[in-house]
């Protein structure tokens, strides 16, 4: 059961890509001094289809979910850390609860499938601040064992990617930024790296959560047994279903909603790449839409920027997830927007433009 997924329009438009590109030329700069937050400015300016964008109610979505395979020992937190760092995230204490703060971004956490229940102990209906409960029936406790059979039923996988389109629908603005949380989640992504990108799992597979090199070896064997179990899963679905989480299919399914709608998604790091990385093997024309924020610094991520054909904005080792690094990049959206909005031209400021070279 593959979810309906609406084709995408290029929104590669020369007229207004022509002008863009005349409005940054002729502000108060030499051309190009401003590097990539010029190149920044024009996709944004692309995405939003104007030549003074604005970035309005940014929404950063926490996609969280457990994973089966952390029985195998592929992590170095137990996988209570999922539950908790939920709870952290809804009172205020996580990274990406104070990076998001300092931004005025909007947070919420989505239980895609947390083996925990959040809204125990209150009145049938009640709701927490925050918080959007979106388990997939039946997967109240997170994903199977993708080592024993496929981590979710294609009908599971198709629900996940359906919330996460509902749940995109439902928030307001034009700006989403990725973060994620499940312990075992860079085994997930690697193991969609090394199936759609076509590499082999040992150039994908890191550290996670902190495993020493012994630990890292053990992963990459269990990950490695995991592909050959699932070796006629290829297609971008099927891997997702047999491969993936929860948390990551259903961030697929907010990509490509947000990319529908034209909203300026801005992509954390190695989890939520391995989301992007799906998405746009079902629909290529969602990179267009696609700010990556950071290089991970665990090890597969830089190979899947390569095979995505992206470039980050930052490389500052960051290796934390959650959202983090989306906002910590945040800053330099806006002000790409601001330069291309308010920054004066020659023209507006009476400033003299580069002689041209004088014929002897």
């Amino acid at each position: 059961m593959t979810p309906t997924i609406a084709p995408l329009a290029d929104i590669h438009d020369a007229a207004l890509t022509a002008q863009l590109q005349h409005v940054l030329d002729n502000k108060t700069k030499p051309q190009g001094s401003l590097g990539r937050i010029e190149a920044l400015a024009l996709q944004i300016g692309q995405i939003l289809g104007t030549t003074k964008p604005t970035l309005s109610q940014p929404q950063m979505v926490v996609f969280a979910g457990d994973h089966g395979l952390t029985a195998r020992g592929v992590s170095a937190f137990p996988s209570d850390v999922t539950w908790q760092m939920v709870e952290n995230f809804l009172a205020g204490g996580a990274a990406v609860s104070v990076l998001s703060r300092q931004n005025a971004i909007a947070l919420t956490v989505v239980d895609c499938g947390v083996n925990h229940d959040f809204l125990a102990g209150l009145p049938a209906g009640a709701t927490r601040a925050g918080l959007q409960v979106r388990k997939v029936a039946g997967a109240e406790h997170g994903t199977a064992d993708s080592g024993a059979q496929p981590a979710m039923t294609t009908t599971q996988c198709a629900q996940a990617m359906e919330q996460g389109q509902d749940l995109v629908k439902s928030l307001p603005g034009n700006a989403l930024l990725l973060g994620e949380m499940g312990i075992g989640n860079t085994s997930a992504a690697s193991l969609l790296l090394a199936r759609l990108a076509g590499l082999d799992i040992s150039v994908c597979t890191g550290a996670g959560t902190g495993l020493d090199a012994p630990a890292v070896q053990r992963k990459t064997g269990v990950l490695r047994d995991v592909l050959a179990l699932h070796a006629s899963a290829v297609t971008p679905f099927d891997a997702l279903a047999a491969l993936g989480g929860f948390e990551i299919a259903t961030m697929v399914g907010a990509v490509l909603q947000a990319a529908l709608e034209r909203r300026v998604i801005v992509v954390d790091g190695f989890i939520a790449s391995s989301a992007v990385l799906v998405a746009s093997a079902m629909q290529p024309l969602v990179l267009q839409r696609c700010v990556f924020a950071h290089r991970s610094g665990e090890r597969g991520h830089e190979f899947m920027l390569q095979h995505l054909g992206v470039q980050s904005l930052l490389d500052l080792g960051l290796r934390l997830g959650e959202g983090s690094g989306a906002a910590l990049a945040w800053p330099l959206l806006q002000s790409a927007c601001t330069i291309l909005r308010d920054m004066a031209s020659f023209a507006d400021a009476g400033v003299s433009e580069k002689s041209e070279p004088v014929q002897v």
